[in-house]
């Protein structure tokens, strides 16, 4: 597939997009707390935009693992007025939420693309999803964000993930989303040990191929980069720009990151030398 009509934009996917990580939460494993005003966060997504960001992603609930409940009342003070504040930049908006009520106030703020961990499996979100012409991305998690490390067992995981993918896919089809309109996610940490994200990344070529839908994919800052390195999360940002590329070389669509300079730079040198 060569576009992806995301909301109010049409974009090419002729090369690997960028999507900037704009967390408006206090407990994120990145950066939590770094931008959890709404001046903060609009500050900071211009910047990304400056350095290339294609896409803002913005989450108002951490999902990193034992993550604590947040109200969906105080996810969505999080998150509206930040999309509504950065629709002037005129860069598509996505909203990383798995709640149908956070999706519908994102979708009437101005949200371009739902990024949903829960790939549209809440009660109704399938049927917010089918508004605006809106994107929608499906990922692979398995369990719950609070237990999803606790020793995850798979007999074949690139087989159950691209067996789970593709039955939300035809959901989202069977529903009235166009295929023009889906991205997926193999989840990367999300109930997935180190062996289990090497396979799935292996992988990633042949699982495009037989999905047959452009893949988001998100390792940026993550464990498993941190179990590579021996590094802590603030110092993963040379880690995740090779992921990032090596995702881009494996087919991937779009890459969601916290480090967009790093990952525009190593893009380019990609494209340039490949």
């Amino acid at each position: 597939m060569d576009t992806l009509q995301c909301g109010r934009f049409q974009l090419s996917l002729a090369r690997p997009l960028v999507m900037g990580i704009l967390n408006v939460t206090p407990d994120s494993f990145s950066d939590g707390g770094n931008f959890d005003t709404a001046s903060k966060a609009v500050a900071h997504a211009e910047m990304m935009v400056k350095e290339g960001a294609d896409i803002i992603d913005i989450g108002g609930e951490s999902t990193r693992p034992g993550a604590g409940d947040v109200s969906i009342e105080d996810e969505i003070a999080r998150v509206v007025p930040v999309i509504a504040a950065l629709k002037s930049l005129n860069v598509p908006l996505s909203i990383d939420t798995r709640r149908p009520a956070v999706m519908l106030a994102a979708l009437e703020a101005g949200v371009d693309l739902i990024n949903d961990i829960a790939a549209l499996e809440g009660d109704g979100a399938l049927q917010v999803a089918t508004r605006n012409n809106v994107a929608v991305c499906l990922m692979h998690m398995k369990g719950e964000p609070r237990t999803m490390q606790t020793a995850p067992h798979y007999d074949d995981v690139v087989g159950e993930v691209t067996q789970y993918l593709a039955a939300r896919r035809d959901e989202a089809l069977r529903v009235g989303i166009a295929r023009e309109r889906i991205l997926l996610d193999p989840g990367f940490g999300f109930g997935k040990n180190l062996e289990h994200n090497a396979a799935l990344f292996r992988a990633m070529p042949q699982m495009i191929e037989t999905l047959a839908c452009p893949f988001l994919i998100g390792v940026s800052r993550k464990s498993m980069l941190g179990q590579i390195t021996g590094r802590p999360v603030s110092e993963r940002a040379v880690a995740s720009a090779a992921a990032a590329m090596l995702a881009a070389q494996k087919g991937a669509a779009i890459v969601r990151v916290h480090d967009v300079r790093e990952t525009v730079d190593a893009l380019k040198t990609l494209h340039a030398l490949q």
